[in-house]
């Protein structure tokens, strides 16, 4: 009523093609004031062009139709739609019936029916969230990517790819599908460096500092998807703007991520550390250069102890966190002086 009020038009989409009489004629009994029409995918082409137009031309205020409705259909007078059992539609499905209101200058409106909350599958949960979470200009790729966490890649590459997403998150994967095309083409592939951090340390973003646990996660997404300093430093300031002065444990989770990023860009294996002592390693198929092993002997001294060709340990003065932390600072610093590209070239190994 409050569209037709503004002398706008209605799509009201039932998927059932046996049921959509029964639905005409309720339609029909709550509002007998609005003109309807009734179309699906079953109808002949030229009786369903016939009834397109009709409504085209403004001859019908309400669209009775099935999904055939959802591309392809441009009415700028027409601003609302009413989505009848919107939790049997696909994601993809639902935002294209989205888009079918909005098309003109008008405040558009999109109303999805579903049963009872607690009876939706919880696939059906995911989509109807994602279609309420992303409405904004231009989500259509945020739609499709949530579109593909939910229902998986499926046959992907081969006749018996499925994929394992839900076992290692669509970033991995895919980043590992790609890793596998580039080989198949001859290319070579290094492997991205990924150390191991064993620090003494209480690292965390707590729920009373960010309550929601999707806004959490991404958080931890991004924090590791940092790459250079750079970028940590401009993350923690958003954190900063968005959520308040960060408590300790996510300055220590700041400061992890720091090591981590000077960790990957020297390619070592691991660094390790309890209150006592720190120990660094290289991956097995480094060497590393006479000029580190002075520079290191000369920075630490007695400290110092070389405990294979790839890996040394540095005893620990102070047994507090921020102590330790500048030294394990100090000490990739000192490493990073020199050119890590002559790492594992021309090297001479201890």
């Amino acid at each position: 009523m409050r569209e037709l009020g503004r002398g706008g038009q209605i799509y009201f989409v039932h998927n059932r093609v046996e049921t959509m009489e029964r639905i005409g004629a309720w339609l029909h009994q709550l509002v007998p004031e609005a003109r309807m029409v009734m179309a699906h995918g079953q109808m002949d082409a030229k009786p369903l062009e016939a009834v397109m137009l009709k409504f085209v031309k403004r001859e019908a205020d309400v669209f009775i139709a099935s999904a055939i409705i959802q591309s392809g259909l441009d009415v700028p007078n027409a601003n609302t739609i009413i989505v009848n059992r919107a939790d049997t539609f696909g994601l993809a499905q639902l935002y294209q019936l989205r888009g079918r209101v909005g098309r003109g200058g008008e405040q558009a409106y999109a109303y999805f029916l579903i049963p009872d909350e607690g009876t939706l599958t919880g696939d059906a949960q995911k989509r109807l969230t994602a279609i309420q979470q992303f409405t904004e200009l231009g989500s259509g790729f945020r739609v499709a990517a949530a579109d593909l966490e939910i229902r998986g890649a499926g046959n992907l590459l081969g006749k018996q790819q499925s994929g394992h997403i839900a076992a290692i998150g669509l970033d991995l994967y895919m980043r590992m599908v790609d890793q596998a095309v580039q080989r198949l083409k001859g290319h070579i592939v290094e492997d991205e460096p990924d150390p191991t951090l064993q620090l003494p340390v209480s690292a965390f973003i707590p729920e009373y500092f960010v309550a929601d646990p999707h806004q959490r996660l991404s958080l931890y997404k991004r924090l590791t998807a940092c790459s250079q300093v750079g970028e940590l430093a401009l993350l923690h300031g958003e954190i900063q703007d968005r959520y308040g002065l960060p408590p300790e444990p996510v300055e220590r989770l700041l400061e992890v991520m720091h090591l981590r990023i000077q960790a990957k860009r020297l390619r070592l294996a691991s660094i390790e550390a309890d209150h006592q002592s720190v120990r660094i390693a290289w991956s097995p198929k480094a060497a590393i250069p006479d000029e580190t092993v002075h520079r290191m002997m000369d920075q630490f001294k007695k400290r110092l102890r070389f405990l294979s060709p790839l890996s040394f340990e540095i005893q620990m003065p102070h047994k507090d966190w921020p102590s330790i932390f500048s030294e394990l600072n100090a000490a990739l610093q000192s490493l990073s002086l020199c050119d890590t590209n002559t790492i594992g070239k021309d090297a001479t190994r201890l």
